[in-house]
């Protein structure tokens, strides 16, 4: 069911995408031909012919978009999936329109016209979709379009659900209450409505648009209750299963072929993310290996003069789901570092440095090799720092939910680092700070830690 809130903005959308397209259609017409971002060499044809293809082009990106759900909003839509959607959309009206040109033997399109059209759509199109966004989060932050909703189960699963919704107001909705056969009214922390029997008719009293099951697992005769009470009504009806308990990382919903499951180690990195953060790593890692060639070479050249050996020194490491790799570092202790005591942390005032060495410790500059890490697509620049398999295979036993780090990939710098947990610190803090960054992780967070890495400079107490 789609109210009539939705409706208005499905309605709302309808025209953004009417004006943003047609913007879109005249501003690659002119780039093209007027402006001539691409010289023009065989003529082309008037405005009004291309004129008399805009109702097909807006057709052909309409069907696109109700196709790929533009028209059908929901209230947890976010502005990332819907740049995606129209995204796809906008590919396969263009491909469409460019099919459809080619038949066309009066004139000679131009496929450059088209394939202006195919960004500026895209870009305008998305922008007009973030402004809608936009304009509906503050309105109903505001305490506009907003719907009630009730939580069966007023245990903590339900409470928790409560919370989430109160901390995202942009949802517009508002928690009526409770709905809980264990909690008699008033006897409970949180507002209970009444039993399970009564939720047909709480619904119709509070004008209830989504009804939240959040049930612990042994209440399923509730659950089959309260879905055969409601199960008719025209509302939204949302089961939250209590697996709170078992959650290891975020917990993400899957299909078999149609059989529902829930993943529960799900990483943020996946789906578009893995590409995005990939395709940032290889061009800055590429810009900072050919800035940073002369110093590189000028701390290459102090290595040699200074200490006999080689100038990078090559560890096994541990990165993503377990894979072993070579980790490059500028070589900062004698070539027999480790023969009589094996792997050890490094201390602080250990004898097995070099003079050269010392320095670049304490200035991180020895980790400037793992840019070839970085280009190589084995390390990132932001994630949890490797570990040697052999300190894995000691922590792993000792510390909960140490391998969940290796659930992404790891990093030049990380949350932990920049929060001072690094080198001989406490690693049950590390992980807490890893596994923070892999619950929480997006662009603008690794944004912040290199921006938090750069403005602390690379000098730490704890590198040595």
């Amino acid at each position: 069911m789609m109210h009539r809130p939705l409706r208005v903005l499905s309605a709302i959308a309808f025209v953004t995408d009417f004006a943003t397209v047609s913007v879109a259609y005249f501003l690659a017409y002119f780039l093209r031909f007027r402006f001539e971002i691409v010289p023009v060499t065989k003529g082309f044809a008037p405005l009004g012919v291309y004129l008399s293809f805009l109702p097909i082009a807006l057709a052909l990106w309409f069907y696109a978009s109700w196709a790929n759900g533009l028209y059908h909003p929901h209230r947890k839509h976010f502005f990332i999936d819907e740049a995606l959607a129209v995204a796809k959309s906008g590919s396969l009206a263009t491909l469409f329109l460019i099919a459809l040109t080619f038949f066309y033997r009066d004139y000679s399109f131009s496929r450059v016209m088209l394939l202006l059209f195919w960004g500026t759509s895209i870009l305008i199109a998305s922008l007009g979709r973030a402004g809608i966004i936009v304009a509906v989060r503050v309105r109903r932050t505001r305490g506009y379009n907003v719907n009630q909703a009730i939580i069966v189960g007023a245990g903590e699963l339900g409470r928790t659900v409560a919370q989430k919704i109160a901390e995202l107001p942009q949802l517009g909705l508002r928690v009526a209450g409770f709905v809980d056969n264990a909690a008699a009214p008033g006897e409970s922390p949180v507002r209970v409505l009444g039993r399970i029997d009564d939720l047909p008719e709480l619904v119709r009293t509070h004008n209830a648009t989504q009804v939240f099951f959040a049930l612990p697992r042994e209440s399923h005769a509730d659950l089959e209750r309260g879905l055969a009470l409601i199960g008719q009504e025209m509302i939204d009806i949302l089961i939250v299963p209590d697996i709170l308990q078992f959650v290891m990382l975020r917990a993400g919903l899957e299909s078999l072929d149609g059989i529902p499951m829930i993943n529960l180690a799900e990483t943020p990195l996946s789906g578009w993310y893995a590409p995005v953060k990939r395709v940032g790593d290889l061009v800055f890692s590429f810009l900072g290996l050919v800035a940073l060639a002369p110093l590189l070479a000028l701390i290459a050249l102090a290595i040699k003069l200074t200490s006999p050996g080689p100038i990078l020194y090559r560890q096994e490491r541990m990165s993503l789901d377990g894979t072993l790799f070579e980790m490059f570092k500028f070589r900062s202790m004698r070539v027999d570092a480790e023969a009589e005591t094996g792997a050890v942390w490094a201390s602080r005032h250990d004898p097995r440095r070099t003079r050269v060495g010392s320095f670049l410790r304490r200035t991180s500059l020895d980790e400037l090799p793992q840019l070839f890490n970085i280009l190589k697509g084995q390390m990132s620049f932001v994630g949890p720092r490797p570990e040697r398999p052999v300190f894995v295979d000691q922590f792993r036993e000792k510390i909960p939910r140490y391998m969940l780090r290796h659930k992404v990939k790891c990093g030049l710098t990380g949350w932990a680092q920049v929060n001072g947990w690094r080198g001989n610190t406490s690693i049950e803090k590390r992980i807490e700070y890893d596994i923070y960054y892999i619950e929480n992780w997006s662009l603008t967070f690794d944004l912040k830690i290199l921006w938090l890495t750069l403005k602390s400079g690379f000098v730490n107490k704890h590198a040595y």
